[in-house]
């Protein structure tokens, strides 16, 4: 039986990081990379459960196996991962609305991976969502970054309900700061 939930098991963080390395960019073909995508971070088990004791984060599990996963970062996890602070700095000098960002109440989507054989299932549109359900009432959006040349996962968020907001370079890539607003003046719902 297939269906979403929150993470409640160190061994499904342990499977998160296992999809994880199975999707990490720079360890998979790049012509895979464009055509399935990527996650760009790779994550241990302490800050995993870290996360976790802030938010737990969504999975989708077939029975006892990971069909994918979708981090929830609080924004109390800005200093756990060095390579993710120059994107939660970004975050606090955009506004949205005519409002600055750090005014409203939103978290971070960490990532979001779909194993392979289950990719094209509606796996990612269960784990948002799963993230809609369970955190709405707490928090005005979600919002996330993504490469801009993982067009699979631009894609996929665009559907889901997620807008741009903003764009920038760094050394690595160009991305898209995309978030999805839930505030009752702007309902978006997921097709």
């Amino acid at each position: 039986m297939i269906q979403a939930t929150r993470v409640t098991t160190v061994e499904e963080l342990q499977q998160i990081l296992t999809l994880q390395k199975q999707n990490l960019r720079g360890t998979i073909a790049i012509t895979e990379e464009k055509e399935q995508g990527f996650v760009t971070v790779n994550h241990t088990l302490e800050i995993l459960q870290q996360m976790h004791e802030l938010e737990p984060s969504i999975i989708v599990k077939d029975n006892d196996i990971l069909a994918g996963f979708a981090l929830v970062m609080h924004r109390a996890c800005s200093t756990l991962i060095p390579e993710l602070l120059p994107m939660f700095t970004g975050l606090g000098k955009l506004v949205y609305k005519n409002k600055p960002l750090p005014e409203y109440r939103f978290y971070v989507m960490g990532q979001i991976c779909i194993a392979k054989e289950y990719r094209g299932k509606g796996i990612f549109d269960m784990l948002y969502e799963k993230h809609k359900t369970e955190l709405q009432h707490q928090y005005d959006f979600v919002i996330t970054e993504v490469a801009t040349r993982n067009t699979r996962s631009i894609r996929a968020h665009e559907r889901v309900g997620f807008k741009n907001l903003h764009a920038h370079r760094d050394a690595l890539d160009e991305w898209a700061v995309i978030l999805w607003d839930w505030s009752p003046q702007n309902p978006i719902t997921t097709t």
